[in-house]
């Protein structure tokens, strides 16, 4: 064992048997500034008063986005987002990391894509795993959410290391994807740079395209706050770092409570994906021959989905008058409570 792993691992376990802090507790957020800048849109990008916050608008004439001022190979990346309210279908809002206009035909990409609705549905989150331009087997799975994430903001946040993709919800995690040998290039593994998006994604978010966005209804308006940005920062994105370049990055990440998956953590990720898992790759027998490597199939649970990933089970949530308290939701915060 090199002497990073080695240390790496030490650190892994002084921090499950000391415990850490969570990322909640102890945010380390950022401006706008201080890790970001304008990508497209022109004016309809705005920054708040304070600078601690941004909205992004899409109207008739143009979409908006803002990325990272620097690259990352591997880290924590984290917003807090609010999304649209009333009719939104076309509409897509995208937070992820992508390396795409570097690298146009061998990129790598983590999506949250939040997909809108016609007014009195439910938007649903897609998340995305791609590896060196692996979009042929792309690794989709979306969800509903327990909450109406219009409403108010809730936390959103993408963990990759060199092991391990995790993102989550608030602070339950809802998918893990661990690195397999047999993933070969599909893991992501050149550095990226962090993008939050609103564009109109007509062709295909709504009901694979049957619903297109209506611009009576605009502008669009999804607001962002609370960033993160925890990773080995890179100079030159066309240069993978050597893993002693990153290795105290890799270390400190590693070491806390967001990137150690418990026996709590993974029951309420289980639960979450029970509950709200709306399709998944790695059931999806029509478009893919052969199983994901890093699929952890199981024949009761293949019973709840459709030969093409659909699930059997899981329907749309019945509105509640109920709210939790900003930023975070009442579902996920009694699961929380009851099982982290």
């Amino acid at each position: 064992m090199s002497h990073f792993l080695l240390a790496m691992a030490m650190a892994v376990v002084a921090a499950a048997t000391t415990g850490a802090a969570s990322y909640a507790d102890d945010p380390q957020t950022i401006s706008f500034d201080e890790g970001y800048s304008h990508l497209f849109g022109g004016d309809n990008l705005i920054k708040s008063r304070d600078g601690r916050s941004a909205r992004l608008k899409l109207d008739r004439y143009s979409g908006s986005g803002f990325i990272s001022t620097d690259a990352y190979q591997n880290g924590f990346f984290s917003a807090s987002i609010k999304l649209p309210r009333g009719y939104t279908a076309g509409v897509v809002v995208a937070f992820y990391l992508s390396n795409g206009d570097t690298f146009e035909h061998n990129h790598d990409e983590l999506d949250f894509e939040f997909l809108g609705e016609r007014k009195g549905k439910e938007w649903r989150v897609q998340t995305n795993v791609y590896g060196n331009g692996s979009t042929s087997r792309g690794r989709e799975e979306r969800y509903l959410l327990p909450f109406d994430p219009s409403e108010e903001p809730h936390n959103y946040s993408i963990l990759w290391t060199s092991n391990n993709i995790m993102f989550y919800i608030d602070d339950i995690p809802i998918r893990e994807v661990i690195r397999n040998n047999a993933m070969g290039g599909d893991f992501p593994s050149k550095p990226m740079y962090v993008y939050a998006t609103i564009w109109d994604g007509s062709a295909w978010a709504t009901e694979g395209g049957k619903y297109k966005v209506n611009y009576k209804y605009a502008p669009f308006v999804s607001e962002f706050s609370d960033f993160i940005l925890r990773g080995c920062r890179v100079s030159n994105i066309r240069q993978v770092p050597s893993i002693e370049d990153c290795a105290e990055s890799e270390v400190d990440l590693m070491t806390e409570e967001f990137a150690i998956m418990t026996a709590r953590k993974r029951n309420a990720m289980r639960r979450f994906r029970e509950r709200y898992m709306t399709y998944t790759v790695c059931y999806d027998t029509v478009r893919y021959s052969a199983i994901f490597p890093e699929c952890d199939n199981s024949i009761i649970e293949k019973e709840k989905f459709w030969e093409w990933g659909e699930s059997k089970v899981v329907m749309p949530r019945r509105r509640s008058k109920r709210k939790g308290r900003p930023g975070v939701s009442t579902g996920l915060r009694r699961q929380g409570q009851a099982e982290m």
